[in-house]
């Protein structure tokens, strides 16, 4: 499975907010044997993220695509992805409801914030998704995200989206394999046993090079599991190695 990730934000770009998520989504979806292609960071343009929506889904199998789903003026990524996906961008009433009860049950656990603050909780916008998505509610946020054909839209506050990304997370599985072995070698003395193994082999190889207190990776990676087995003891007879590093 071939997935590209975007994450939208301002404020990823200006260097405000750190891009955990990106990191976070690709080592889920590459330990669960999937490859992430692409990864992206965009403004709060919805014309960029329709661009995007609209080309990527034909290009991957799958296309995630993070931050503002709720319902304020900036939040412009679910209807985004409606326009490019040429989607009406409808409320869902039984998202609607749900939200409803959920700010109700707001109100009665806080009534001295709801007193002090003057909330305005625009739920047709909140419950508002492309017309046939799936939505992904989570009990972590506020709005829900969505799937809508190859696209799945979280929100971009992290513990919110992987909340969303665990709720599908299934369908991120994959058939690629990977192990790796670690060498006290510096990575400029591995090229030809890199290139060799490569050419030998039905396999991608990834070289990490070694730092003051850890030692280099060689990482294989494939989809055949036999393959990625003899790639690696191929390695570990013409590769110096030793023991991964404490993870303590």
């Amino acid at each position: 499975m071939h997935v590209a990730i975007v994450t939208v934000g301002d404020e990823l770009l200006a260097g405000a907010t750190t891009n955990t998520n990106a990191a976070w989504l690709a080592e889920r979806i590459t330990e669960r044997g999937s490859t992430v292609d692409r990864i992206l960071t965009i403004p709060d343009d919805s014309a960029l993220i329709a661009d995007y929506a609209a080309r990527w889904n034909d290009a991957f199998d799958a296309v995630i695509v993070t931050g503002g789903i709720g319902g304020t003026p900036d939040d412009v990524t679910v209807e985004a992805v409606a326009d490019g996906l040429d989607r009406e961008f409808v409320v869902f009433d039984r998202i609607r409801e749900q939200l409803f009860e959920k700010a109700a049950e707001f109100r009665d656990e806080n009534p001295d914030l709801v007193e002090e603050y003057d909330l305005e909780l625009d739920l047709d916008a909140a419950a508002s998704l492309p017309e046939g998505a799936t939505p992904i509610v989570t009990d972590a946020g506020w709005a829900p995200g969505c799937i809508v054909e190859n696209v799945y839209v979280f929100a971009g506050i992290p513990d919110e989206m992987q909340a969303m990304f665990h709720a599908v997370e299934d369908e991120f599985r994959g058939d690629a394999v990977a192990e790796t072995i670690y060498t006290p070698a510096p990575e400029g003395s591995l090229h030809e046993v890199l290139e060799a193994v490569t050419e030998t082999f039905d396999v991608s190889v990834g070289s990490y090079p070694r730092g003051e207190n850890r030692p280099g990776r060689i990482r294989v990676r494939g989809t055949d599991e036999a393959a990625v087995a003899d790639a690696i003891a191929w390695l570990e007879d013409r590769v110096e190695t030793t023991e991964p590093p404490s993870t303590e």
